[in-house]
């Protein structure tokens, strides 16, 4: 049984009210949504022991500021742009606003060695050791704010719904394809791959964790995320994800279901978050790809 990851972070605040709170946790992260007003000079102190990318959702009133240490020049939040920071492990954070100042922000705090085992890359250490503070991405705030609206639900529609999300931003800001090592692996056996992707094949609609396959495989489950890229090119997480197309495929074929069916049959959120990952994977929408079969007139 995997145990819920549980950052380790300690807070002082000064002048701030939390007005409300959601969270939410999947396979090595925990998310989580705050609302909070803060008076005029108010500020707080934060260090977590886990990486964490810190995105700022909304924002009225005055300036807000971050710092890496108290004395330091402030980095100032812009109007009218949500903007995201990246915190390594240790390293404190301050903040400050000069005027009255209402913000709702998105705290994602993850267990990288989880998520390296899981999306079965290595990641720069450089690289996260680096602290990034009040930058902005159209695509990882998009996903940032499903992410967050997903928090805000009483109850999750599907845990891989925010499993790709969460995985989604976070491969987006690690770049993992531009820092892989080009160090070779060794592969799997055809019989261990076998038994693996009928599995995957098999289970594609559920929830899949990574401790099931390494299982079944016999082997480590970072030895076995990277045997099976060596021997696939996909991380699990993306066969599957390959496996609940071709599902969603099948089903458009038959013609027999409407397309918010096949959202839930195949565990999508909504026909909108069915739409969106169909097309990123085959280049066109459902209904587009639908019309272009030779049955589809």
């Amino acid at each position: 049984m995997t145990v819920a990851f549980r950052p380790r972070m300690t807070a002082s605040r000064q002048g701030i009210s939390v007005i409300e709170g959601h969270q939410r946790s999947w396979q090595g992260v925990l998310a989580e949504v705050w609302e909070a007003d803060g008076e005029v000079g108010a500020g707080g102190e934060y260090v977590s022991d886990d990486p964490r990318l810190f995105i700022l959702l909304e924002r009225a009133g005055g300036h807000f500021d971050l710092r890496l240490a108290p004395d330091r020049a402030p980095i100032r939040s812009r109007p009218m742009i949500r903007e995201i920071s990246y915190i390594p492990p240790g390293v404190p954070l301050w903040t400050r606003c000069d005027e009255a100042t209402h913000i709702r922000h998105l705290d994602l705090h993850f267990d990288m060695e989880a998520l390296r085992r899981r999306l079965g890359d290595e990641f720069s250490v450089d690289y996260l050791s680096t602290p990034r503070l009040m930058f902005s991405d159209p695509k990882m705030l998009n996903l940032a704010a499903l992410i967050a609206a997903e928090c805000a639900q009483p109850k999750s529609f599907h845990e891989l719904y925010g499993d790709s999300l969460t995985t989604a931003l976070l491969v987006d800001f690690l770049r993992l394809d531009t820092r892989r090592g080009e160090r070779k692996r060794s592969s799997l056996s055809s019989r261990q791959l076998r038994r693996v992707v009928d599995y995957i094949e098999g289970n594609c609609l559920a929830r899949i964790r990574l401790e099931e396959l390494a299982e079944l495989a016999g082997l480590s489950e970072s030895h076995f995320s990277h045997a099976f890229k060596a021997s696939t090119g996909l991380s699990p997480h993306k066969w599957q994800m390959n496996a609940r197309i071709r599902k969603v495929k099948e089903h458009l074929a038959r013609g027999d279901m409407s397309l918010t069916d096949i959202a839930v049959a195949t565990g999508f959120f909504d026909q909108a978050h069915l739409t969106r990952v169909f097309r990123s994977h085959v280049g066109e929408t459902p209904a587009a790809w639908q019309r272009n079969q030779p049955w589809g007139g």
